[in-house]
């Protein structure tokens, strides 16, 4: 029986090491914010290893598109 993974791979071998670098430096209490303040909370640190990566957290299917009347 093949079991399927809730969460696709998607990134790039690259991305995956950008991601696991700042994300390192969270967990040793080196990463910090734009304005240079220490990052305390996980999920700031997981969107600024994704920005840093070049990943959007939103997928294609989720995003707002105008549907174009004619």
């Amino acid at each position: 029986m093949k079991s399927h993974s809730s969460k696709a791979n998607k990134e790039t071998p690259t991305q995956q090491k950008k991601i696991k670098k700042v994300m390192k430096e969270f967990k040793e209490g080196d990463l910090k914010s734009s304005h240079g303040e220490k990052v305390k909370d996980r999920d700031q640190a997981i969107a600024i290893a994704m920005n840093e990566a070049g990943i959007s957290r939103k997928s294609p299917s989720k995003s707002i598109h105008k549907k174009k009347v004619t």
